[in-house]
């Protein structure tokens, strides 16, 4: 399952992390943020050893979300010591998020 991101772990979630980081700013309400919540919490678990995995409400989390410029969601960064990568607009399918994330990590 994807950590829940909030303000008060950030920093060490993702700031610090020496994996790579993918985050979903999602809201409950949102059709596709439903949709694609079961590839986000499948990616948690094919990727623990290799990537942190991670679900930011924007609701709860106004700051995160302006922080990013989160304008749509849902909205899925890919992040590297603390720095965006990749980012992507709309819900994506398994196989596209996995092959992001096998970019970046050593995943054979």
């Amino acid at each position: 399952m994807a950590l829940k991101v909030q303000s008060d772990n950030f920093d060490a979630l993702v700031m610090k992390s020496d994996k790579p980081v993918l985050l979903d700013f999602w809201a409950v309400w949102c059709g596709p943020c439903r949709m694609v919540a079961p590839t986000i919490d499948k990616l948690a678990e094919d990727y623990k050893d290799l990537a942190v995995v991670g679900k930011v409400n924007v609701d709860e989390e106004t700051d995160l979300a302006e922080q990013f410029r989160v304008m749509s969601i849902p909205t899925i960064y890919l992040l590297k010591n603390g720095q965006v990568v990749e980012r992507m607009v709309g819900a994506r399918p398994y196989a596209e998020l996995a092959a992001l994330l096998d970019k970046h990590t050593n995943k054979a």
